[in-house]
Parts: C-alpha cells; structure tokens; sequence
C-alpha cells in the first residue's frame, strides 16, 4: 500500500512538468504543421491561404535542396569519423603516464566549452584567415601560397571548425570509458607479451563499443541542426545544409509555408536517423 502511494505521489508531482514539456514541445510542431499546409509568404500576405503539400513538393524539388541533403550527410559522416578515430587516439594517449597529464586533459576538453559562433570566428580571422589568418603565416614561411579556405573549400572549412568542437566531447566519453579498463587485463597482457597493436585491437576497441555508440548517437543528433557555424563563416550557399535551406527559405525568401515544410522535413530525417541510432545502441548493449 505504502508502495502504491508513494507511486501515486510521485506521479501528481511529476504530472505538471510533464504537461508543461509536452506543451512546450506540441505547440510549435503544431504550429510548423499549420503553416506547412499554408501558402503563407511575408512579402505577400494577400495570397495566403491553404496549400495542402504544395510546399512539401516545392521544397523537395528545389535544387538547392539536393545540395544540402549531400552537404549534411558529408557534414555528418565526416565529423563523425574525425572525432570517433580522433577521440580514441587523443583518449589513449592521455591514458599514458605523461608529465602533466591533467593539465594536458584540461587543455584538451576546453574547446568543447567555447560557444559555437565565437570558435566559429576564431577559426575565421584567426586561423583561416587568407591575409592575417595563422594557416596563411605558415604557409608563406615555407614559400607557399595562402588559401582563402572559406572560398576554395567552403565545405571542408565548416567540418574542420565543427570537428574541433566536437573532437574534445568524444574524447571525454571514450577517455572516461577508458578508464574503466580491468588493470588486470592490462598486466595479463603484458605478461604474456602480447604487442601494442594487438592489445588496442582485441581489448581497447571492444571494451570501448558502447562508449563509441553513445558519442555516435549523441553528436548526430546535434549535428544534424548546425547552423552557427554555416552562418558565421559566411559559407551558406556551398556549404549549407538542410538547417542553413530552411533559415533561407524563412528570413531571406521570407517564404513561411516552405519554411515550415522544410522544418517538419528536417524533423523526418532526423527522427529517422535517430530510431535507427538508438537500435543500434540497444543491440550493442544487449551484447
């Protein structure tokens, strides 16, 4: 009885959050859906009306939108890959006994605690800069032309900028997951002379699986929204992305409707992308 009242408590306590959550979340998505099956464009307010899907037909067969559809998947896979093979190299590393490892760990983690805009600007005028930028101080020391990156490979720009702030969040969870390695593991296998390579391979890299899956779930989903970035470096139109369309389709076509379809197609992609992630995370962990 006592159990069954204290369930109940728990319940009417928790009951208002939940309401005030779900509210927070359904009255946007409500309204996104509204406005989707609208031809709502600020610049014409006098032709407003409802549309059924042809702002879903219009926004899937924009050209821009297969350009940004190629641009997230290569923004997604590639920053995944630099930071997971990353992440596990700088986390093994940092497992060593090296002078001055917590200072090192410290350094290491920090990016990932400067705003997304602000590391965006600083790879900006800072880094990447083709007249005062430090890539192109090196590049004349050694005789060589500087590269206006943000020009010549806008893409590889962002996932650079992107990579490092998420390269140091992959490295405290893989690192974190590292340490709860059986040191006995670890003695057996010096014992028995088993090599570097092979005690990564058959010990480190499995026992390393579910942190892997986590940072792979985790960053994918806020991957799929970046959009600070994409703007701040001025690299929407080669290097935009599904968010970076519908931000351009809101505030610079000001085209509501299409917008707004873009949005709940964006939603689409990343809740499927997510159920298929969060599979995946099961099975490994049922294993």
């Amino acid at each position: 009885m006592a159990t069954r009242q204290m369930t109940t408590v728990g319940r009417i306590a928790t009951a208002p959050s939940v309401v005030i959550l779900f509210i927070w979340m359904i009255v946007p998505l409500a309204m996104t859906i509204w406005f989707s099956l609208q031809r709502y464009n600020l610049l014409y307010p006098e032709r407003s009306g409802f549309a059924g899907l042809n702002n879903y037909i219009y926004f899937l067969s924009d050209p821009a939108f297969g350009s940004a559809l190629v641009n997230t998947l290569l923004l997604v896979g590639s920053v995944l890959l630099i930071t997971v093979v990353g992440g596990i190299l700088i986390a093994v590393l940092l497992d060593q006994p090296i002078f001055g490892r917590g200072i090192v760990r410290l350094m290491v983690i920090a990016p990932f605690f400067i705003m997304p805009t602000v590391s965006a600007l600083i790879w900006k005028n800072l880094l990447m800069h083709p007249v005062s930028g430090i890539f192109a101080w090196l590049a004349k020391l050694v005789g060589l032309e500087p590269v206006d990156w943000f020009a010549q490979a806008p893409l590889l720009s962002v996932i650079l900028i992107v990579a490092w702030q998420w390269l140091p969040f992959a490295t405290l969870i893989l690192f974190t997951a590292l340490q709860s390695l059986d040191p006995e593991q670890r003695e057996a296998a010096e014992m028995d002379g088993a090599p570097a390579l092979s005690f990564f391979w058959h010990i480190t890299l499995p026992h390393l699986a579910r942190a892997i899956t986590v940072v792979i779930l985790i960053e994918t989903i806020f991957l799929l929204s970046i959009f600070a970035e994409i703007f701040v470096t001025g690299t929407g139109g080669p290097a935009g992305n599904i968010t970076f369309l519908v931000y351009s389709k809101a505030l610079l076509d000001y085209n509501v409707g299409a917008a707004s379809a873009g949005g709940i197609v964006a939603v689409v992609l990343a809740n499927i992308v997510a159920i298929f992630l969060v599979r995946m995370i099961g099975k490994n962990l049922e294993t």
